[in-house]
């Protein structure tokens, strides 16, 4: 269970409205032996500049995520996984926090103004030699009527941008096409 490739960081499950109490008994419990803390905390602690949340530390399918909608996510992650050669349980989430280290040190500004900005911006945070600054945290899985969500259409656009932003790092890692986009800023 690592979290954003870190093998030493553990997630922990926490109910709404729970999180600190189960923060203060694991710190209680761990004492000096560990360093527990939220996820806000790893952020302002600059042990962490990019922090996911994800639905995959829980179970979506309970939280009513359509099971076309799994599927694709499952099929994405583990192609971005292998690409970026990180251990995250999802990368299309909503929920996101960045650090302004991370985003004086990476030009988010060249990414698109739609959907896939965010697979952009991990494609970035890796090449900058970042991985092990992001980090998940679980959040609940709600999808209901009145939601907004993404349609079938959307999604097959966004699933192929997601493996352009892969294969344009790729490519960039191997020094076949490097990418300004992909370039560490000064």
């Amino acid at each position: 269970d690592a979290v954003g490739g870190e093998p030493r960081a553990r997630h922990v499950y926490a109910a709404a409205g729970a999180g600190a109490d189960v923060l203060a008994a694991w710190r209680e419990t761990l004492g000096e032996r560990a360093w527990v803390v939220s996820g806000e905390e790893a952020i302002a602690a600059g042990e962490r500049d990019l922090m996911l949340g994800s639905r995959f530390l829980g179970d979506p399918l309970a939280g009513g995520m359509p099971q076309w909608k799994y599927v694709s996510n499952r099929f994405l992650t583990t192609v971005e996984n292998i690409a970026f050669e990180l251990h995250l349980s999802e990368y299309h989430t909503g929920l996101r926090a960045y650090s302004r280290h991370l985003l004086e040190t990476i030009p988010y500004h060249e990414n698109s103004d739609d959907f896939v900005f965010d697979q952009e911006l991990i494609a970035q945070v890796v090449a900058a030699g970042m991985r092990r600054r992001i980090g998940e945290i679980a959040v609940p899985t709600r999808y209901f009527e009145e939601a907004s969500s993404v349609g079938f259409k959307r999604s097959v656009v966004y699933g192929l941008s997601t493996l352009r932003v892969v294969g344009r790092y790729l490519l960039h890692r191997l020094r076949i096409r490097r990418s300004a986009k992909l370039t560490r800023r000064r």
